[in-house]
C-alpha cells in the first residue's frame, strides 16, 4: 500500500486521501487471477486469455434457410400460378442428412431448414410457393413425411421462379476457417458462448470469476424476515453488496451480520478466507467506540511482509469518508473495509470494490462509464468544500441532463433504489447552479 495522501491543513487531523489515490492504491495491489481451463457452461462471465481461431467454416456446408424444395432454377423458367412448373420429387433432405439425393433436370428434393443443399440443386423454393406435393393449390406448411401425398416421391407444383442461390445459406457465410472468432480479453456472454460451441470448443482458457465474501457488522442488524426488536434494523448492506459483486462478475458469498465483537469478527474472517479471493466488510470503520472492523483488523499485519495488514484512512469524499484497505491471512487476501451507512457502502463499492473485482477478472476497463451532463434542478445545490460529492440521481441521455434524487443523507436507501447514476461535484465546488456540466457515473 502507498502513503500518498495529501497533507491536511493544520489543526484538521490526519491527512485526507483523494479518491484517485485510494483507487490507485487498491489497483496497484490487485493482480488478475491465474487462468484456468473451464467447460463452456462454467466460463460464462469470465474473460478469455487466448485468441480463439475458427477451425471450421460456419456454416460448414451450403444449407437451406427455408422449409421447401431444392431445385434447378432453369426448371422454374416461366412458372406462374396459372402455369406452374411440375417437378418430380426424388427424395427428402432433413437436417443432419448423410447421403443426399441428386437433383437432375425436372427434379426437386423436399428439404428442411438447415439441411444441406443436395448436389445438382441451385436454389430452394419455400413450401408456400408450391402445392406441397398434394396436387392442390399453394400450401402454408409442410406435412409430415408419409402423410397423404406429401412425401419423398410423386410430383410438386411450383408457382414462382427463383434466382440461383435463393434461400441458400452459403458455406462460410458466417465465419471462415482460420478467421479470429474471439480475441483475448473478451468477456464471455451468451452470444460468445454460442460461437465457441458452434466452432466446436468444449472448453476454453479464461480467468475465473473472483470469489467475493461480503460481511456486514453490527449488533443492531437483523436478517430480513425476522422480527425487529427495539433499536434494531434490517441488514441491507450485505444483500446489496453481494448483489453488486455478482453484477460486477464475481461469485458472491454473503455472510450474515457479525456482532460488534473484534474476536468474533476476526474468527469469522479467518473461516471465510478458504473461499475468498477478495473480502469486503461494511460498517465499523469510523472512530466510534464500537467500530469493530477497525478494532479487529488494525493490528493483523505481518511485520515481515511489507504491505500486509489493513490501513484505515479518511478520504476527501462524501459519502464514504472512512475507508480501509489491505490484505489478510497467509495468502494475503485483499480486504476492503467500507463504511456502514447504506448509501456510503454502495457508493464505495462502485468506486473501489467493483474496479478491484474487474481487475481480478482481467478486464481492461475496470471503471463504470462516465459522461458529461447538465444539472437538472429547481435551484442551486450545495456541496461541502474540500470533499468530492457523489449525489444519487437519474440520467436523461436524450436531454443530456442528470437530476439529483433524494437528499444527501447516507442512510437514504429509497433514493438509491431509484438512482441510475452518480452526479460528481468536484472538491473545490461548494455551490452548483442548474445547467452546470458535471461528470456523471452511469450505474448499470
Amino acid at each position: 500500500m502507498s502513503s500518498t495522501a495529501e497533507s491536511a491543513p493544520a489543526g484538521q487531523g490526519e491527512p485526507l486521501w483523494t479518491v484517485e489515490e485510494h483507487v490507485a492504491d487498491i489497483l496497484a495491489a490487485i493482480r488478475p487471477l491465474d487462468p484456468i481451463q473451464l467447460p463452456l457452461p462454467d466460463a460464462q462471465g469470465c474473460v478469455l486469455v487466448e485468441d480463439v481461431v475458427v477451425p471450421v467454416s460456419l456454416p460448414p456446408f451450403d444449407n437451406s434457410s427455408m422449409d421447401g424444395y431444392a431445385v434447378r432454377t432453369a426448371d422454374l423458367s416461366g412458372a406462374t400460378g396459372e402455369f406452374p412448373a411440375v417437378l418430380t420429387v426424388v427424395g427428402d433432405v432433413a437436417a443432419g442428412s448423410g447421403e443426399l439425393p441428386e437433383v437432375g433436370p425436372g427434379e426437386a428434393a423436399r428439404i428442411m431448414t438447415g439441411a444441406p443443399l443436395p448436389p445438382g440443386a441451385e436454389a430452394v423454393v419455400p413450401v408456400e410457393w408450391t402445392d406441397g406435393g398434394a396436387g392442390g393449390g399453394a400450401v402454408a406448411s409442410m406435412l409430415p413425411a408419409g402423410v397423404g401425398q406429401d412425401g419423398a416421391s410423386g410430383e410438386v407444383r411450383v408457382y414462382r421462379t427463383a434466382e440461383p442461390r435463393a434461400h441458400v445459406r452459403a458455406a462460410g457465410s458466417d465465419v471462415q476457417a482460420g478467421e479470429l472468432a474471439l480475441e483475448a480479453g473478451t468477456v464471455l456472454g451468451p452470444p460468445q458462448i454460442a460461437l465457441l460451441a458452434a466452432v466446436g470448443r468444449g472448453t476454453v482458457r479464461v480467468r475465473p470469476r473472483p470469489r467475493v465474501v461480503v460481511l456486514s457488522t453490527g449488533s443492531e442488524l437483523v436478517q430480513p424476515g425476522e422480527e425487529l426488536a427495539e433499536g434494531q434494523i434490517y441488514d441491507s448492506n450485505s444483500f446489496a453488496l453481494a448483489a453488486a459483486a455478482r453484477d460486477a462478475g464475481a461469485i458472491a458469498y454473503r455472510v450474515g451480520a457479525v456482532d460488534d465483537d473484534p474476536d468474533t469478527l476476526r474468527a469469522t474472517i479467518e473461516d471465510q478466507l478458504v473461499r475468498a479471493d477478495l473480502l469486503v466488510t461494511t460498517g465499523g470503520v469510523s472512530v466510534g467506540a464500537y467500530d469493530v472492523v477497525k478494532a479487529a483488523l488494525s493490528s493483523v499485519g505481518d511485520e515481515d511482509e511489507p504491505g500486509s495488514g489493513i490501513d484505515f484512512r479518511k478520504l476527501a469524499m462524501q459519502p464514504g469518508k472512512p475507508q480501509g484497505f489491505g490484505s489478510i491471512g497467509e495468502a494475503h487476501t485483499p480486504l476492503l473495509a467500507l463504511p456502514g451507512n447504506p448509501v456510503s457502502s454502495y457508493v464505495s463499492f462502485e468506486l473501489f470494490v467493483r474496479p478491484a473485482i474487474r481487475a481480478m477478472m482481467g478486464v481492461l476497463d475496470v471503471h463504470r462509464p462516465v459522461v458529461r451532463a447538465k444539472l437538472a434542478a429547481d435551484g442551486p445545490l450545495s456541496s461541502p468544500g474540500g470533499r468530492r460529492q457523489f449525489m444519487r440521481g437519474r440520467y436523461d441521455a436524450a436531454a443530456g441532463e442528470a437530476a439529483p434524487g433524494g437528499g444527501a443523507g447516507s442512510h437514504l436507501v429509497a433514493a438509491l433504489a431509484h438512482a441510475d447514476c452518480l452526479l460528481v461535484v468536484p472538491e473545490e465546488t461548494t455551490v452548483v447552479e442548474p445547467g452546470t456540466e458535471l461528470d456523471v457515473v452511469l450505474l448499470g
